[in-house]
């Protein structure tokens, strides 16, 4: 099963959506353009059940197949875009200012649609497929609000699927790994809270600023001295603020932020735990006050044993190979959806382009071939008809 011929037919016209949503980038859950552009071509295609409004703007289509069956195969894209101003200076660039589709979620989105126009149109399966458009993966958890929702319940969704592209990986090339893929992401902001006063007489005040320079110091020793070395686990602090200019100001307070990223729910329990142990320690050490304010975000994403295996085989049949993916401390929302379910999240190379999250990014049309082969082989080969 190589690329299918009717993909290369229909390149020309998904190339023309997924630059039409390139132009027309939208944020979090405010993909109401994009999410209705993906249901009226839903309908067009003829699937037999077209429902908007799951996780707020989330869309799915069903497809049954021309053949009896029970299983039910989901498939998953991303819509949404970011807060960035791009400077690819194409001529399908975008038309809202401060916003890009700077991580190709809008080619996401439309080999999805290419490969539920085939579905459609073929019907060579038992059983239904699932096609799911999902908001708000950059940051919002979109996949954990359609869950929430009844996505899987209602669709009576078995197994699920998601991709990604991945620049610097060949062209259409494809790499995934069984286990924790992705990292969890965790958010922290930090007050430090001293005493203010003037810069001359410092024994007068209680300097949140240098209490705020050991514990950035200090936070780095979770990873170097309390974390498991064998293990993954990033501390990240990326922003200190305090002060408001003048030279001779000690200020009141300090502000942090950062991440924490882990593979491991043991050492994400570690990081938040040990964060709280040394702010207390640093704040007794100088006579201030720290609030630590530790958010969990995505959880990590682990892709299931068999589903892998699975994903790798239709990927080696589309592209003729499939390597193993490195670990990527990166978040993906998708995990919601794996835990929902069984399944995997696969890489498509992206060839050597700008990496994701740069304003000169752009998603290679020319992967689109093999990523609507992709979805539709597993669709076709999970579901396949005796």
């Amino acid at each position: 099963m190589p690329i299918k011929n009717r993909f290369a037919e229909l390149l020309p016209e998904i190339t023309a959506w997924r630059r039409d949503f390139h132009a027309h980038p939208e944020l979090m859950f405010d993909t109401h353009r994009t999410a209705s552009v993906v249901a009226d071509k839903l309908r067009a295609f003829g699937c037999d059940e077209v429902v908007e409004g799951i996780g707020r703007t989330g869309v799915v289509g069903v497809i049954k197949g021309r053949h009896p069956g029970t299983g039910v195969v989901g498939l998953r894209a991303d819509m949404d875009a970011l807060p960035i101003e791009e400077a690819t200076g194409l001529p399908y660039a975008s038309t809202v200012k401060g916003k890009m589709h700077a991580c190709g979620h809008d080619g996401h989105t439309a080999m999805l649609l290419g490969a539920a126009q085939y579905l459609a149109e073929t019907r060579n399966f038992a059983g239904a497929a699932v096609v799911i458009f999902q908001p708000a993966e950059e940051g919002g958890g979109g996949a954990g609000v359609m869950v929430e929702d009844g996505l899987m319940e209602r669709f009576g969704i078995q197994e699920v699927y998601g991709m990604h592209n991945w620049p610097g990986q060949p062209l259409g090339q494809f790499a995934i790994r069984p286990g924790p893929f992705f990292a969890a992401t965790d958010e922290f902001n930090i007050t430090v809270s001293g005493r203010g006063g003037h810069a001359a007489k410092p024994q007068e005040v209680v300097d949140p600023i240098v209490m705020a320079s050991h514990l950035v110091l200090a936070l780095q020793s979770i990873v170097s001295r309390n974390a498991d070395p064998v293990g993954q686990l990033v501390v990240s602090v990326t922003l200190l603020q305090a002060g408001g200019g003048a030279h001779n100001v000690i200020p009141q307070t300090a502000t942090l932020r950062g991440t924490v990223r882990t593979m491991d729910p043991a050492l994400r329990d570690l990081a938040e735990r040990r964060m709280t142990e040394i702010a207390t320690g640093v704040a007794a050490t100088f006579g201030g006050k720290i609030d630590v304010v530790y958010n969990r975000s995505y959880p990590v994403m682990v892709n299931s044993g068999p589903e892998t295996d699975f994903a790798a085989d239709v990927a080696r049949d589309v592209a003729g190979g499939c390597s193993e993916a490195p670990l990527v401390m990166g978040g993906e929302d998708f995990a919601y959806m794996l835990e929902a379910r069984p399944g995997a999240y696969i890489l498509v190379g992206n060839g050597d382009t700008a990496p994701v999250h740069h304003p000169e990014y752009d998603f290679n049309d020319e992967v689109i071939p093999a990523g609507c082969s992709w979805y539709a082989g597993l669709v076709e080969t999970k579901l396949k008809a005796s």
